[in-house]
């Protein structure tokens, strides 16, 4: 009795670790399955944000290759958020509503971030730059046309440098966009040519402290 309870003790332990190994392997093909699933949203966002320039953006501004573009993680929040929603709405649907509603609620936010890092972009050459936006049509503006800048320091030390043009709009560029600097430099160039204005006597200006035109006083 002792020798045939210990064997049935043995079948029970390999049932028990059969039964770990089995759930182990259904959490392991599940993490697969979601990595399959972001890296085929992201590719598609990839190929659409190829897709959308090449059908849309043909501007000469466009065709330079120098733009500032939103700040990548945008881009991939976008995506872990889309995928993330619609995984919760379809366990959602066996679960309970709640998990509907925040699966939806997630997937909005996802397709919002997709949406803003794709539309979002500010093309230019040496002459001017276009600026282009979603649910608006794209503004081009010459360099000459910035009449000053002022800055601001947001939550989490990031620096917003927001330049004011003659029309009375404004273009905010925040230090964590891709690209920001190099438009920078090259609009106070832009804008020194076709203003007439000497680079050298242009005490306002000093990029170390994220100055690049005259400051615009408050009103």
């Amino acid at each position: 009795d002792l020798v045939r309870s210990r064997g049935l003790g043995d079948v029970y332990k390999r049932q028990a670790l059969g039964v770990d190994a089995y759930i182990q392997g259904e959490k392991d093909m599940q993490f697969v399955i979601v990595l399959l699933i972001a890296a085929a949203v992201f590719g598609v966002c990839y190929l659409v944000d190829k897709g959308f320039t090449k059908a849309f953006r043909g501007k000469a501004q466009h065709r330079s290759g120098m733009a500032v573009r939103a700040n990548k993680r945008f881009g991939v929040f976008g995506v872990v958020l889309t995928v993330l929603g619609v995984m919760a709405f379809c366990i959602g649907i066996g679960d309970g509503p709640v998990l509907i509603v925040g699966g939806l609620i997630v997937f909005a936010m996802g397709v919002f971030l997709a949406v803003y890092y794709l539309s979002f972009g500010i093309f230019y050459d040496g002459e001017s730059f276009l600026m282009s936006r979603f649910g608006k049509k794209d503004a081009e503006h010459r360099y000459g046309e910035i009449v000053g800048q002022k800055l601001y320091v947001v939550q989490g030390g990031s620096v917003v440098a927001e330049l004011y043009l003659k029309d009375g709009s404004t273009v905010s560029l925040q230090s964590t966009m891709d690209g920001v600097y190099p438009f920078l430099d090259t609009a106070f160039a832009g804008w020194c040519l076709q203003t007439g204005r000497d680079p050298e006597s242009c005490d306002f200006h000093d990029p170390s402290k994220s100055l690049w035109f005259p400051p615009v006083e408050e009103s």
